[in-house]
């Protein structure tokens, strides 16, 4: 499978949110409901507000196999509003937002050679930190990959009335 990652833009919008429902259908599957819920997240205005935000503040990719759009990053300069109660970095950063795929394409290196894409962007860009924030609950699978893609866990946190677990992770690049 030929991976290739390209540039997106608001033509991409409802390929990537596609890609978020691909994602919470596949987590619904496995009985994991505590990350993204059970309905498409394409049904939310506030996550389609969030994708087309982050995109407008930063940059987007799309990673296609053979020719498929097959999972999407984005990267700001800014973790989410929801983390404003951590402390900053105290020096720039590059932040990935929206780590998706296509769940057709789970296991074939989409992810990764998106996060390895996200790396580089970030060194050519002048920054040495790229972070991420992800769910931490369950059994802490998605942070362990972020862990197996260079990845270390900084710091733990909660978001909104019922406490969603998440875990904040740094990669120096």
């Amino acid at each position: 499978m030929q991976i290739t990652i390209r540039e997106g833009g608001p033509d991409d919008v409802p390929v990537i949110l596609g890609m978020l429902d691909s994602s919470v259908e596949w987590l619904v599957s496995q009985g994991r409901t505590g990350q993204w819920g059970t309905k498409p997240l394409s049904e939310s205005p506030s996550v389609l507000e969030s994708v087309v935000r982050y995109m407008e503040d930063g940059e987007v990719f799309i990673a296609e196999a053979d020719g498929v759009p097959a999972a999407t990053v984005t990267l700001t300069d800014a973790p989410g509003a929801y983390l404003a109660h951590l402390p900053p970095p105290g020096e720039p950063e590059r932040y990935i937002h929206w780590l998706a795929s296509d769940r057709r394409f789970k296991g074939h290196g989409v992810g990764s050679a998106l996060l390895a894409h996200a790396a580089e962007a970030t060194r050519r860009a002048g920054v040495a930190l790229l972070r991420v924030d992800c769910y931490a609950g369950d059994d802490r699978s998605l942070v362990a990959y972020y862990e197996r893609n260079g990845f270390t866990a900084t710091q733990a946190f909660t978001v909104g009335d019922n406490d969603w677990p998440g875990q904040l992770l740094a990669r120096r690049v």
